[in-house]
């Protein structure tokens, strides 16, 4: 089994496609094939179920993937310290974030970074909190920028970026739309919500806090992006609860922000999650590095 093979297998995994696979690798569709088939028939077991339209994963190859990104992972940040040993910083960081991550400006982050390490390729995925986390642990990200993680779900190291309060989003024409005045969760009951899909971070932190006050809530439009939600919240389709960061975006400018009241309101917190410091890649290291420079938070 070579490590030709397993990156192989892991672009036809994540690609769902072979053509694509091979386009996104450089290399012939027909030697990535003979590629994937030589370590299917090395491990004497079939890694994907083909048809003429979709490539799955077999048992045996969800099985194969995990160990396989690991690998890859490891051999990567082995090439990587030498590198750094050498005075170079060479390879890939691959980086997860949450949508508005609060905290850090990405962006710029990533540009100064890539100022100060050209040699470095860069490789951005936006994934909702679990996904970061399974991400960080497996290996297939150097760190992540999440949200609102609990400690029970992460044994590495948690570096706190924001804390900022969540706020009622409405808008001016709703009931609750009266600037300077905080809402009793009991006022909430019977509302219509426009929220993010549950492994976001918002909305994890959300559902925890209606949890806490013992207010149940009925989430009827969910969305994976902050503009959609403030669209749909603009029409008065429902209200939202989001950090307080969302209603200084421009496209909230006419919306009206309302501070809940009561002994559960709900705190979004942002940080970045790493693996054991002895895992981190040396690009993981240059990137915290930057990362605790004030100009970029």
């Amino acid at each position: 089994m070579e490590l030709r093979q397993l990156e192989h297998f892991v672009a036809v995994a994540e690609e769902q496609h072979f053509t694509r696979a091979a386009e996104r690798l450089a290399v012939s569709q027909s030697g990535l094939s003979a590629s994937v088939r030589a370590l299917e028939h090395e491990l004497r077991t079939p890694l994907f179920s083909r048809t003429t339209r979709t490539v799955r994963l077999t048992e045996a190859g969800a099985a194969l993937l995990v160990e396989a990104e690991r690998t890859l992972a490891g051999a990567r940040a082995a090439r990587d310290a030498v590198d750094a040993v050498r005075g170079l910083l060479r390879g890939t960081l691959t980086l997860g974030v949450e949508q508005c991550v609060a905290g850090v400006s990405t962006a710029r982050l990533l540009a100064a970074f890539h100022r100060e390490h050209p040699h470095m390729e860069i490789r951005l995925r936006q994934e909702g909190t679990s996904s970061l986390l399974e991400g960080v642990a497996g290996g297939r990200l150097d760190l992540a920028f999440a949200a609102t993680v609990s400690p029970p779900e992460w044994r590495g190291d948690l570096v706190p970026l924001a804390r900022e309060p969540m706020v009622v989003l409405c808008a001016p024409g709703h009931r609750l739309a009266q600037e300077g005045v905080r809402v009793a969760w009991g006022e909430l009951r019977g509302e219509s919500f426009i929220d993010f899909h549950p492994d976001w971070g918002p909305r994890r932190a959300a559902d925890e806090a209606f949890a806490a006050a013992g207010v149940r809530r009925t989430v009827a439009l969910e969305v994976s992006d902050v503009h959609s939600l403030l669209e749909l919240v603009h029409e008065g389709l429902g209200i939202a609860v989001v950090p307080h960061h969302f209603s200084r975006k421009p496209e909230a400018r006419d919306l009206v922000a309302v501070e809940l009241d009561g002994e559960h309101r709900p705190a979004y917190e942002s940080v970045v999650v790493l693996p054991p410091a002895r895992a981190m890649s040396p690009g993981a290291k240059a990137l915290m590095t930057l990362v605790r420079e004030a100009p970029l938070r």
